[in-house]
């Protein structure tokens, strides 16, 4: 099965990172709107976008195709680390707001006086930042100990104090930065890129160290590792919490780029959406999630324009052929040709 492994995948991944460091700023901020090379803002987002998402699905393969386990809670990583960076962002609209208040909208439509206590110092971009790994990480190592050991399933969380249904939008700067400039997206565009290739890099040395063999086995023999000397619940725990993490930094890097964040982010049909890309791509083989993610929000941005009724009808058709037809996913199509 094809993996990111060998002059193959070192090729591909020099071709990626061509393309998003060289070609796509060449022709979005060089090349004149008008001309039929220029690459306009709208492309730039939802390439943005769709790295976003393949950052999260690496990340579940991580856990689910070499360790064994699958997550349908990896969408409440996703947003747990876009509203970590949502705070900060909302908090430096400032004045700018419609009713050019200190507090955001929603909380001066609600009557509040000051910012509640999860708000503390969301006017660092450091301690968002800090928010957007440590969050996630820790909510993901608790639930993963106790899960893992006392078979204990479930996450509750509160949305309370983050702006009710409507979310967190119209944000204005990052970093001081206008944050609808062409220059500021193509950077956020290219700090996505340069994420997820550090990402792909950082689960190909995983996977491919002790640790990652250990992954394997429990995937494959649970019982036998621990025949061996190994607790699995330690290296469970262990993946479970960096996948976790890398999907709150995919949330913070997916907010800026599209502009809103909301409570549908967490619902459970977003985490199995995430794992259909990674069965879709072929999972346990790092590329194929990748090529997963892009294929099918690369047709969902299609459809849910052109036929807007029938997207869900296609996503389920998508599964159905993968689970009867591709049970390796397209990689593992590929690789058979």
């Amino acid at each position: 099965m094809q993996r990111l492994y060998g002059h193959r995948g070192w090729t591909l991944l020099s071709i990626g990172a061509l393309i998003a460091f060289i070609v796509f700023p060449l022709f979005n901020l060089v090349v004149p709107a008008g001309h039929p090379l220029h690459l306009s803002n709208f492309w730039v987002t939802l390439a943005g976008k769709i790295m976003c998402y393949a950052i999260v699905a690496v990340a579940l393969d991580l856990v689910w195709g070499y360790a064994g386990i699958l997550s349908l809670g990896h969408g409440l990583f996703f947003a747990l680390g876009g509203y970590a960076m949502g705070m900060y962002l909302m908090r430096q609209i400032g004045r700018e707001g419609q009713y050019q208040a200190d507090l955001p909208d929603f909380m001066v439509f609600l009557d509040w006086k000051e910012f509640p206590w999860q708000w503390w110092m969301t006017d660092h971009f450091w301690w968002a930042a800090l928010l957007v790994v440590l969050v996630p990480g820790l909510l993901a190592f608790v639930f993963g100990f106790f899960a893992f050991r006392s078979r204990v399933k479930g996450v509750y969380f509160s949305i309370t104090g983050f702006g009710g249904n409507n979310g967190f939008t119209d944000f204005k700067r990052i970093v001081g930065f206008p944050i609808t400039t062409p220059g500021t997206r193509m950077a956020l565009f290219a700090i996505t890129a340069f994420t997820l290739i550090g990402t792909l890099l950082l689960a190909r040395w995983v996977v491919t160290s002790k640790f990652g063999r250990v992954l394997s086995a429990i995937r494959d023999a649970e019982q036998r590792v621990m025949f061996c000397g190994y607790d699995p619940v330690h290296y469970k725990v262990a993946i479970f919490t960096a996948s976790a993490v890398l999907c709150g930094i995919a949330g913070a890097l997916y907010v800026p780029q599209v502009g809103i964040i909301n409570p549908s982010e967490m619902s459970p049909a977003n985490s199995i959406e995430i794992a259909i890309w990674v069965a879709v791509g072929g999972r346990g083989t790092l590329v194929g999630p990748l090529l997963g993610a892009g294929l099918v929000n690369g047709a969902k941005s299609y459809f849910t324009v052109a036929f807007p009724e029938y997207w869900l009808y296609f996503l389920g058709l998508i599964f159905i052929i993968v689970t009867l037809f591709m049970p390796r996913g397209v990689i593992g199509l590929l690789s058979r040709r």
